[in-house]
């Protein structure tokens, strides 16, 4: 059965419904190999949580007992407080700045995620007191930066708790002067007020320096009563430059801006009540011109998902099928295949994922002239069908040699890397294996702007892998020493670096796969989708 209209676009659900075919799994789960593959993943898998734990739950911390000793909430308590009850918070970067700075700054001393307040799907920004303040280095400003611009892609209200002594002095070097340094935030501020896109701030403590604009350029500002203070240089610096002696409180508290200045907008007697007219606030939103998809009832996978354990790549050498991953994740373990026999070395599919539909990019290898052109086209039909597209990257790279230089196989990888950046629907990116060279940018890496991009525990990243690297530099008769940088490599290239610099947006678990996409998905259609618009193609 097929049904068109010009003007109803969801007739052609039961089209869809039909193409899709369930596909049957190759793989014995009973078998000693997948058994013991699975086992090795679980391992890795307790590694990462025993990480993220340590990292994310730190009662025992002096500065967490101090914080809640003066009767304030820590700022994941705060988020779950704002969000509707019964909704994910999907917590982004929370391995930032591991194991940097001697991990003084766990999570970079913020917290950012994606919430439901009201029913809208909110960006969420909440600093951390009990890490060295709130204050700011490096990795904080990228990962508020970082949220910031997944808010203006996506159409996201922002909320902003703030608790944060701004700028950590000793860092101020790398940090303050820059085009993405601290500044940014506030001149995104302004980039996102003008695209009509709400920011509310709730000051829960300090507020100082440049951070002040913070609250100073949102629509609306709460401040709690004797806890939260505003100002451009605080009393230290007031008896530095002017001699002037003056309190917190007298300086920039809530009575001052709520009631003198003007800088703040509601007065709350406590976090609770600053927290309940941060929700009140949203009640006046107005929902967003959302992007429609022909979403269809979910149906589960026939395979469970946790089977990705004995399927996930470890040894990065050990190539896998991407579609026995595809069936753990998608709809009924139903994909719609595209070329299947055209260019093997990628695999293209349309499938759902929680009833959304979904274009499906996979490495099954190196990419080769035919895989680009195939993985072009496919781009290509996801745009002018405005289907969001999933990245799944185990890739080494693009083919190399003399044969493949005189097909073009440069011309054949320049149309894929044109496709992924001109495309116009979502792209969300989970790196499950190897990301190395120009395969991360052909499939949609950090420099090509996904909506989203994930790690799964065991990935790599990097420009090759170190064997290969100390090969390179053999051949050129280069003195490094070939242990050392095998070891170099492996170090700078595992999931655990890259989410501490915020190469990728956090490390998750390959079982949770399915609903982040489908989360994912979701927040990208806060947004209508541009028409396409391509370049030009070297032909």
């Amino acid at each position: 059965m097929f049904c068109y209209n010009r003007n109803n676009r969801s007739c052609g659900l039961f089209f869809n419904l039909f193409l899709l075919k369930e596909i049957k799994s190759n793989i014995d789960t009973k078998a000693q190999a997948f058994i013991s593959k699975t086992e090795e993943y679980r391992n890795l898998l307790n590694d990462f949580y025993s990480k993220l734990n340590a990292t994310t739950r730190r009662d025992n911390s002096p500065s967490v007992i101090k914080h809640t000793e003066r009767g304030k909430l820590l700022a994941r308590k705060r988020i779950n407080l704002l969000i509707d009850e019964q909704t994910p918070f999907l917590e982004l970067s929370s391995l930032a700045a591991f194991r940097q700075y001697e991990n003084q700054f766990p999570s970079a001393g913020i917290v950012t995620g994606i919430g439901v307040i009201h029913g809208l799907e909110t960006m969420i920004v909440a600093n951390d007191a009990t890490v060295k303040g709130g204050t700011y280095i490096k990795e904080t400003v990228k990962k508020h930066i970082r949220a910031q611009e997944i808010a203006l892609q996506n159409n996201l209200p922002c909320v902003y708790l703030v608790d944060s002594g701004g700028i950590y002095l000793p860092e101020q070097a790398s940090i303050f002067a820059d085009r993405f340094n601290f500044g940014r935030i506030f001149n995104n501020q302004a980039v996102l007020s003008a695209n009509g896109i709400p920011q509310i701030s709730v000051v829960m403590g300090s507020c100082t320096a440049g951070g002040a604009y913070v609250p100073a350029m949102s629509d609306e500002t709460i401040i709690v009563k004797n806890q939260g203070t505003i100002f451009i240089g605080g009393p230290p610096l007031v008896k530095a430059a002017t001699g002037e002696d003056v309190s917190a409180e007298e300086l920039g508290g809530a009575f001052v801006h709520t009631g003198i200045s003007g800088v703040a907008d509601h007065l709350a007697e406590n976090e609770i009540e600053a927290i309940r007219k941060c929700r009140e606030i949203f009640e006046s939103f107005q929902s967003p011109d959302r992007q429609k998809l022909n979403r269809i009832e979910v149906e589960e996978p026939k395979h469970p998902i946790s089977e990705l354990y004995g399927i996930a790549p470890i040894d990065l050498k050990k190539p896998i099928d991407p579609k026995e991953l595809l069936l753990r994740i998608v709809d009924g373990s139903k994909l719609n295949e595209f070329k299947a026999e055209y260019g093997r070395t990628i695999h293209t599919s349309f499938a759902n994922i929680e009833g959304f539909p979904v274009g499906i990019i996979a490495n099954n290898g190196f990419l080769t002239t035919e895989a680009s052109l195939k993985a072009a086209h496919f781009i290509e039909l996801c745009n002018f069908r405005k289907i969001p597209i999933l990245f799944l990257q185990n890739i080494t790279g693009f083919i190399v040699g003399k044969k493949y230089e005189h097909e073009g196989i440069a011309r054949a990888g320049a149309k894929l890397i044109h496709a992924v950046a001109t495309a116009s629907v979502p792209k969300i990116t989970i790196v499950i294996g190897g990301s190395y060279g120009a395969g991360n940018y052909a499939m949609a890496g950090r420099a090509f702007d996904p909506n989203f991009l994930f790690m799964w525990p065991n990935a790599k990243i990097g420009v090759m892998g170190g064997e290969k690297a100390a090969g390179v530099l053999e051949s050129i008769n280069s003195s490094t020493d070939g242990k050392s940088l095998v070891q170099q490599f492996e170090d700078e290239s595992s999931a655990y670096y890259s989410t501490s610099r915020i190469w990728d947006d956090g490390i998750i678990d390959p079982v949770d796969t399915r609903k982040i996409v489908a989360l994912a998905i979701s927040v990208s259609l806060n947004k209508q989708f541009e028409e396409p618009k391509t370049g030009i193609y070297r032909m």
